[in-house]
């Protein structure tokens, strides 16, 4: 079992930035890939980034340029750096990691993009 916490989302004017956290716990050797994925209401859940264990990383075409992934020590911790934010990126922002067997998400943290 992998257990995935969130935080970091808020409100923020756009142009602005914010700095998304995520902390994974339980049985995180065998993660192979983390990344970000957000949801506005009525919408399908979308892909924002990616990294995977050797640290490469993908992301969405909406957001390259403006967000980037990176971890900490191995796959415990997770990042989202958001700058340049624009009010299409407001929505609820959910961690996930991927095992051989099991995808895992957090609970979600909301990020609103107004002025």
């Amino acid at each position: 079992q992998v257990q995935l916490v969130e935080s970091g989302g808020g409100l923020v004017q756009p142009g602005g930035s914010l700095r998304l956290s995520c902390a994974a716990s339980g049985s995180i050797s065998g993660i192979y890939v983390m990344g970000w994925y957000r949801q506005v209401s009525g919408k399908q859940r979308e892909m924002v980034a990616l990294i995977t264990s050797g640290g490469n990383t993908d992301s969405a075409d909406s957001v390259r340029g403006r967000f980037t992934i990176s971890r900490g020590n191995g796959m415990n911790t997770v990042y989202l750096q958001m700058d340049n934010l624009k009010p299409e990126d407001t929505g609820v922002y959910y961690c996930n990691a991927q095992t051989d067997l099991h995808d895992y998400w957090g609970q979600g943290t909301q990020v609103t993009v107004s002025s």
